[in-house]
């Protein structure tokens, strides 16, 4: 699988490339290592040069997280995107059975790995604080990704679909936010520094 490719597939024609998806034999190793875990620096990276390196204005004050608590925390974000995308996968798995869809970990992991693309490719406007809504939008999309991909790889009758696709989102939200609470409680607590 070609990295650029594969990205560039998946988010302007879903529809062929989920089917193409669904016939590739992976593992969860496989996609993790060779898509995930590469595709995933990008919203740390950026966000780390964005904050601690670029910084942010805010009321005519400019602000910048200190160098090794933006480090920290880009690595702590690295390592948690991974581990909520594998949450996500897990919870397609585990919910597929409600839906009367196909109970396959690969494929649920090969749904919440590519539905992430948008947002990590998206993350690259997080070296300009201001843009972070881009980042945002771009996530969406992974949304639309999320829903597509459902039915084909999950094997969800129709009628389902839309169901299956709501229970997800809201239980990853609540992933989330368990996550980024968690993560609240490990990253330093420190002052902005103002340049």
């Amino acid at each position: 699988m070609n990295l650029v490719e594969r990205a560039k597939s998946i988010m302007l024609k879903p529809t062929v490339t989920w089917e193409t998806i669904k016939a590739e034999e992976a593992t969860i190793k496989d996609l993790f290592s060779s898509y995930a875990a590469i595709l995933a620096v990008i919203p740390a990276a950026a966000g780390f040069i964005g904050m601690s390196l670029i910084g942010t204005s805010m009321l005519g004050i400019h602000f910048r997280i200190p160098f090794l608590s933006g480090l920290f925390h880009a690595i702590l974000s690295y390592v948690l995107t991974l581990v909520g995308v594998y949450v996500v996968a897990f919870l397609i798995d585990a919910l597929a059975p409600s839906f009367d869809s196909r109970k396959d970990i690969v494929s649920a992991a090969k749904v919440a790995v590519f539905s992430f693309t948008p947002a990590w490719i998206g993350g690259i406007f997080m070296i300009v604080p201001s843009l972070g809504i881009l980042t945002f939008l771009a996530s969406l999309y992974g949304l639309y990704l999320l829903y597509t991909g459902l039915p084909v790889l999950m094997e969800t009758p129709k009628e389902k679909a839309l169901g299956y696709f709501v229970v997800v989102i809201v239980v990853s939200i609540v992933v989330s936010l368990i996550i980024n609470i968690l993560a609240r409680l490990v990253l330093p607590a420190g002052p902005m520094t103002m340049p």
